[in-house]
């Protein structure tokens, strides 16, 4: 296990170079004879510029002794059984090391420092932290950054009563983890996990502005710029480190709540190094490299005060685990006007793609079957429209796909990571799926009396005799199921990009059963559309128009009965669930009450009755009021998938940090929107763009 955990490891950090016996810093003797150490470093970094390891970067004068790493003794491995010397994980030989450049600000050159190969981290100690800000500020001041983000933010839980009362400020950045969550989900391979002190780097030029890697980070450490449209992050102030200083923001921490050394040394002074502390989601979700201490007495149950209806209480062990905060009572409302967000985009995306798929797999793999209505469909002139349709459902799909990228023009970059992100893979299997659909559709269209007849008339080509010795039938037959091999692909992914631990409320089978149950009935609506009214314009016989409406009719309940079932289970494990899926089915049931028992009302309705009108078909009644009646249905129930979707995106909540009364809190942002304070920049308020 540990093997395979260190291959894991390797694949996502970055190459070597050449070996240099000088420069040895693994801990044989050349390094103890040649290597300066990091309070050697500290001291020539102060007393002169012109010293190797201070002119690589310019030193301010004014840096203080505990801007200084420590030189302390590291250990071989981390609590999570990581080896803590990243060059022993690499793919490495005795004639090999990492001593390459990061060209931070553009330079080229190679910091001095020692343990520049050793996984780093932060230390916070939260009986120190004063809720100052000075790290957030010396952060953006740092790294430029505009008002409405910051890499690091302070927020706080309090508890208690007066006079007991207590509150707890928490510093958070990136923790640049074992396991980078963000590196593995980003399409465009904008991340990477360096050997040199362990950091996760992001490339904001790389980016294209999906906002994967902000889903699915627990921490909220990617920052994504709606006025940019890309993400950056604390970059762990690598350059500072290359000089033996320690980053930024805790240099500038006034009540020496921050330190940053080698992972598993605890700092002078401290007494604990603790993997969590009220407010922090769980560490074996990344394995962040940050450790805590809080030695003060805190109340059993600590509140957010943000908006996010989450607290905190202690267990038995003495932990604090997330619980719901009712915050907004119970009453249910409608609010259907908050059913609109940024995520617009996606909601459409997800149902014209789902419904795609559904329409070409319920019709081509019937016909492959054997049944016969759907035979005699695919052997008609309607069979090449119905492909194209497909194609254009997936082809619109993936547009407004694009259009919720930050930047559009780029959403090439969306397949360079097929190796690890699920959401590469999701538009790598959808891509298949129109290619597929195009080859479909080609190798249909000489078999298409319609299409040739216009061809030879109107243009003078003879579209039969150009094909004429080649195995059409066959090659129809291999690119349909070339076609549904890569839609399955494409909605497997679909699932998986939303099977996210930093996100409860969707990682639960529920999102499977949605999106296949959509896919199942809202192509069963289409085709049956089409194929139906086909086969009644043709005047086929009345048992292959009777199959045709039983299959579609069937497969229509099946997919509305698969949802279903996907939303009791939801239902039920959530009510019992007192996380952050939780707290988002409180609110889907309070804020959103009445539209979630609207939506469920429908979908209860709508499948009785298709039922009743199954079993009529099933008895003889085939009087075509019953299609009209089966339509009605089938276009109610395209208005409860969306609401559906819509509360999808909406609800959710994330194992995210704490925010303020007014920073990082979603509720104060609104607030701010409503009243038109957004329209200040200074207000730190991102405008709903991307």
């Amino acid at each position: 296990m540990m093997n395979q955990e260190l291959t894991n490891k390797d694949n996502i950090l970055s190459g070597v170079q050449s070996y240099d016996p000088s420069r040895d810093s693994i801990g044989n003797e050349n390094s103890q004879t040649n290597t300066p150490n990091i309070s050697e470093i500290n001291k020539t970094s102060k007393i002169s510029e012109t010293s190797e390891s201070s002119n690589h970067w310019e030193i301010r004068t004014e840096e203080q002794d505990y801007a200084f790493l420590p030189d302390q003794p590291i250990k071989d491995k981390n609590r999570y059984g990581e080896r803590i010397d990243l060059i022993d994980i690499t793919d490495i030989t005795e004639n090999k090391r990492t001593d390459r450049s990061l060209f931070i600000n553009g330079n080229p050159e190679v910091g001095s420092n020692p343990n520049r190969n050793k996984q780093h981290g932060f230390f916070f100690t939260a009986d120190n932290c004063i809720g100052c800000h000075a790290c957030e500020s010396a952060c953006s001041e740092k790294n430029d950054n505009p008002a409405h983000l910051s890499f690091r933010s302070v927020g706080y839980v309090e508890g208690g009563s007066y006079p007991d009362y207590k509150r707890m400020n928490i510093s958070m950045a990136c923790n640049h983890c074992d396991d980078p969550v963000c590196l593995k989900g980003c399409p465009t391979r904008a991340y990477t996990k360096h050997v040199e002190y362990g950091a996760v780097l992001q490339d904001p030029e790389t980016c294209f502005g999906c906002g994967y890697c902000t889903w699915v980070c627990p921490y909220n450490a990617p920052q994504l710029d709606p006025v940019k449209g890309q993400v950056s992050k604390c970059n762990m102030c690598v350059d500072r480190l290359e000089v033996g200083l320690k980053p930024a923001c805790v240099s500038a921490c006034v009540g020496n709540a921050l330190d940053f050394g080698v992972i598993e040394n605890t700092p002078q002074n401290r007494e604990q190094c603790k993997t969590s502390i009220p407010g922090f989601p769980d560490p074996e979700i990344t394995q962040p490299n940050i450790r805590f201490q809080q030695t003060k007495t805190l109340p059993i149950e600590m509140s957010r005060t943000d908006s996010m209806p989450v607290k905190y209480h202690r267990d038995a062990e003495g932990n604090y685990k997330p619980v719901i905060d009712q915050k907004q009572g119970k009453a249910k409302h409608w609010n259907f006007s908050k059913l609109n967000s940024r995520e617009n985009p996606l909601v459409l995306f997800t149902l014209f793609a789902q419904a795609a798929l559904g329409l070409f797999f319920i019709t081509f793999l019937g016909a492959l079957f054997g049944l016969e209505s759907l035979t005699s469909f695919t052997n008609s002139d309607m069979f090449l429209p119905l492909v194209v349709t497909s194609l254009g459902m997936t082809t619109f799909a993936l547009l407004m796909s694009v259009t919720h990228l930050g930047k559009p023009m780029r959403f090439y970059r969306g397949f360079n990571n097929l190796r690890y992100s699920p959401m590469a893979r999701e538009g790598f299997g959808l891509a298949l799926f129109s290619a597929g659909c195009g080859l479909t559709a080609l190798f249909s269209m000489p078999g298409n009396q319609w299409l040739v007849e216009f061809l030879s008339n109107n243009l003078s080509l003879n579209l039969v005799a150009l094909t004429e010795g080649y195995p059409l039938a066959t090659l129809v037959t291999a690119a349909g199921v070339f076609t549904v091999i890569g839609g399955t692909g494409g909605l497997f992914y679909m699932n998986k990009c939303y099977q996210i631990k930093a996100r409860p409320f969707w990682h639960h089978v529920q999102t499977a059963t949605s999106f296949v149950g959509n896919s199942l009935a809202l192509g069963a609506f289409t085709g049956g559309v089409i194929v139906i009214s086909t086969l009644i314009y043709t005047q086929a016989y009345v048992a292959l128009i009777t199959q045709a409406t039983l299959i579609f009719t069937g497969v229509f309940i099946a997919g509305m009965v698969i949802e279903a079932l996907g939303l009791i289970k939801h239902n039920n494990d959530l009510n019992r669930s007192e996380n952050e899926g939780g707290a988002a089915h409180y609110i889907q049931c309070t804020t959103f009450g009445k539209t979630y028992l609207f939506r469920n009302s429908l979908l209860a309705v709508n499948i009785i009755s298709a039922v009743i009108l199954l079993g009529l078909n099933l008895a003889g009644f085939n009087d075509f009021s019953l299609l009209f009646i089966w339509l009605v249905l089938a276009l109610i129930n395209c208005f409860t998938s969306a609401i559906g979707r819509a509360l999808f995106y909406i609800l959710v909540i994330p194992t995210t940090m704490p925010g303020a009364f007014f920073w990082k809190n979603k509720g104060f942002e609104q607030h701010a929107r409503d009243i038109g304070l957004a329209d200040n920049p200074a207000t730190g308020v991102a405008p709903l763009a991307h």
